[in-house]
């Protein structure tokens, strides 16, 4: 049976928080029928006027959140990349530039959970957990700072966990460290380029009820239906978050409404790291 996720998204309303914006998302696509945290943001970015280049590894991914921004009239192109190469970034950005002349915030959305203690790991599987967790955030900011010290601006949104400040309960070792990684890379950044108007926050989401959830549990965890209610139980709202709470919070991070905030780590967990739930 395939469980698919209630759909996050509110009814299509237009605003204009990000209108003559431009926004590159890398994993925008979603790894199962339902809402990803990268499609969703993709989506918002467009219904708040954005354009929106929607990057994933699988091109087709891609181009159905590109096609989702088209039905409802917005403007997006769908490109193929990987983000652990450096050239494939740089390609992606180039032809985001081709399009629509300009990238204004860079929303990286890719992570991966690599499981297993750090005495399990393989050295392969250490490799992996960084170059997808860690990596994207690096390559995307080497590509684009020059860009953004050169136009006067830039945002980078980068989509860590609460994994990379408080245990998880869970043997994440790799994914962890990387993810607290990314939260210091992105202060680095921030406060590095603060005065040259380059903004950067990174996003902690906690339990959230996305296709990505039922991937990982599949074969993995026991029932679906036993693991939900335990990730319920385990925020202190009684219930996980969906893709549109992340999405939120990145839009109000990549919109100017947010211009006197760098360097935050916000966690969007419905007060998780805040209790002594596990």
């Amino acid at each position: 049976m395939t469980h698919i996720p209630p759909n996050p998204m509110p009814p299509f309303r237009a605003g204009t928080r990000m209108a003559g914006k431009t926004v590159i998302v890398f994993g925008a696509g979603s790894s199962g029928p339902g809402w990803g945290n990268g499609k969703a943001a993709a989506v918002l970015y467009a219904r708040e006027g954005a354009r929106v280049a929607c990057v994933d590894i699988q091109l087709s991914a891609a181009e159905e959140t590109a096609g989702l921004i088209a039905a409802e009239g917005g403007e997006a192109i769908a490109l193929a990349a990987d983000v652990t190469r450096l050239d494939s970034i740089e390609d992606a950005v180039m032809a985001t530039l081709t399009r629509f002349g300009r990238i204004d915030v860079v929303h990286n959305n890719v992570g991966m959970v690599v499981p297993g203690d750090a005495h399990e790991l393989t050295e392969d599987d250490f490799q992996r957990g960084i170059d997808l967790n860690l990596g994207p955030v690096w390559r995307s900011a080497k590509v684009m700072l020059p860009r953004f010290l050169a136009q006067g601006h830039g945002v980078f949104v980068n989509i860590a966990s609460i994994a990379g400040i408080r245990w998880t309960g869970y043997p994440y070792f790799i994914y962890s460290a990387a993810k607290a990684a990314v939260i210091q890379a992105t202060k680095a950044i921030a406060l590095h380029h603060a005065a040259q108007n380059i903004r950067a926050n990174a996003i902690l989401p906690g339990l959230i009820n996305t296709p990505l959830v039922y991937k990982q549990i599949a074969g993995s965890f026991g029932s679906v239906e036993e693991v939900i209610a335990k990730r319920n139980q385990a925020v202190p709202m009684g219930r996980m978050g969906t893709a549109y709470d992340i999405a939120a919070a990145a839009l109000f991070l990549a919109s100017d409404e947010s211009r006197f905030i760098t360097g935050v780590a916000l966690p969007v967990d419905g007060g998780q790291t805040e209790s002594m739930r596990g």
